[in-house]
This record gives C-alpha cells, structure tokens and sequence, in this order.
C-alpha cells in the first residue's frame, strides 16, 4: 500500500505529483525548490536557496512522521557545478553525520528558474 503525503509546510506540487510518498517503511520525498511555503517568494543567491530546499524537505519529512535524519539517500540537482561548495557548506549543516547517500548533477534549467533542487527516500 502507498500512503499520499501532503502539507502547507512545503511547496504545493506545480503539477500532477505527490509532495512526497509513504510505501513499504519508506517515504519518498517529491523535488523540493526554494519556494517559501508561506510567502510563495523565492530567497536571492545560492546560500538562501540551499537553505529553504533544507527548510522544506525537513517539513515535508516531519508531515510524513520522520525527519533528515532517517534520510538513506538525496539526489541534488543544480543549475551550476561553481555553486556546489556553497550548496554543501549548507547541506552540511543539515547533515552532519552518518550521511545519506547522494547524486549532485548539474541541469540546464529548473522551475521557476531556481538554482537548486533536491529530492530524497527516507527510512519511517
């Protein structure tokens, strides 16, 4: 069985998409771009997004009953390889020990022109 799950803590899917899945003991968390859940608005520069991507994911996992901390895997998608030490200077802070598993790739372009965004699969 799969369990849909949703919340104002994070972006609304822009399309026909879950926020984030709970299958078989996992939850499947949809990409998540900087966009402020309560504003709409979009922070400036790479620092500020890479800090409301985190902000989200932690909602989105915290409305699914787990957290970053169970995360197993990520998979990062940025508009530019020169952002990537920035961009780790942040999810370092978010994941300071026993790391997930990840994939950083830079793409041509992502919604609404944001710099980054990340999905995951957490443990429940």
């Amino acid at each position: 069985m799969k369990k849909v799950i949703s919340t104002t803590n994070a972006p609304a899917a822009i399309g026909p998409y879950s926020q984030a899945i709970e299958a078989n003991g996992f939850v499947f968390a949809s990409g998540q771009i900087p966009v402020n859940p309560a504003t709409g608005e979009i922070p400036e520069g790479i620092e500020a997004q890479a800090e409301q991507v985190m902000k989200n994911m932690q909602n989105l996992l915290a409305a699914a009953g787990t957290s970053l901390e169970q995360v197993v895997k990520t998979t990062v998608f940025i508009q530019s390889m020169n952002d990537f030490a920035a961009i780790n200077g942040i999810y370092s802070k978010y994941f300071d020990k026993d790391c997930p598993a990840r994939s950083c790739v830079e793409v041509a372009c992502l919604p609404k022109n944001v710099l980054l965004e990340m999905e995951a699969i957490a443990v429940k």
